[in-house]
């Protein structure tokens, strides 16, 4: 009885206080694939659009998408190299998190944004640039998958650290897609 009641006056209290918009957005894009990219740049457009601050940070295979489409192999070593080979890097090479299906779930997926008038991740990319979303890679996974700022897009940020991100993220709507 005594936690409803808390509950009741928590509520009270919360609608008496004027509800104060967010002004930024944080998301951190942890993965590659096709089915999270989409919401990463579709969330990260929204909020920018909105007015909202947003900054989104790649990390680990999220940075996979940021690679030029035409760059094939990157990295120093061949373990890096082997990793890029087996995930191939860029936009237009990201694969479904399920029903891949040798690449024919993502080209469904597309096929059936463009009948849909869903933009592409690519076109919500240059998008999000556009509206000034600040993308900003992960300089310990560039490092750990050797990748160069050359084998990135263009309208990027300088690569930093998790502190960095983490300090950026405070007082801020913060997602992880």
């Amino acid at each position: 009885m005594a936690v409803q009641e808390e509950v009741k006056e928590a509520l009270a209290a919360e609608e008496e206080h004027e509800h104060a918009p967010h002004k930024k957005l944080v998301i951190i894009a942890w993965s590659g694939d096709l089915d999270k990219v989409w919401p990463q740049m579709i969330l990260a457009t929204t909020g920018a659009a909105m007015g909202m601050e947003t900054t989104v940070f790649f990390t680990f295979w999220g940075l996979f998408s940021l690679v030029k489409d035409d760059t094939r192999i990157t990295g120093d070593n061949w373990m890096q190299k082997m990793v890029a080979m087996m995930d191939r890097p860029g936009m237009e090479h990201l694969k479904l998190g399920k029903m891949n299906f040798a690449g024919a779930g993502p080209a469904m997926m597309k096929h059936l944004a463009k009948g849909h008038d869903v933009a592409s991740p690519g076109e919500l990319l240059e998008m999000a640039v556009d509206l000034g979303v600040k993308l900003v890679p992960c300089q310990m996974t560039m490092d750990l998958l050797g990748l160069k700022r050359e084998d990135m897009i263009d309208g990027l940020g300088d690569p930093v650290g998790a502190t960095t991100m983490l300090l950026e993220a405070q007082n801020a709507i913060t997602l992880f897609i």
